[in-house]
């Protein structure tokens, strides 16, 4: 078990390589997902499959959404600039 244990914390010393391309921003949608996911499991009253997934899904749109409203607001800005 302790060769296991070993293994597995040695996946975790070399960061993951990820790159500056927009196709990278894609990285971000589990990242987004995770965090509804612990946000409405730590918020919600009473954990039910169907309200928790629903409420979670909803979340996670809403964080979506508000990084590409930054995003384009943020581009903008830039193309102003220069």
């Amino acid at each position: 078990m302790h060769l296991i244990t070993a293994l597995t914390i040695a996946t975790f010393t070399t960061p993951e390589k990820i790159g500056v391309t927009p196709l990278a921003t894609l990285w971000l949608l589990p990242l987004a997902a995770s965090i509804a996911v612990v946000y409405k499991a730590t918020k919600v009253k009473r954990v039910r499959a169907a309200d928790f997934f629903k409420e979670s899904v909803v979340l996670f749109a809403s964080i979506v959404v508000f990084m590409v409203i930054t995003a384009l607001v943020l581009l903008a800005l830039t193309w102003i600039v220069t």
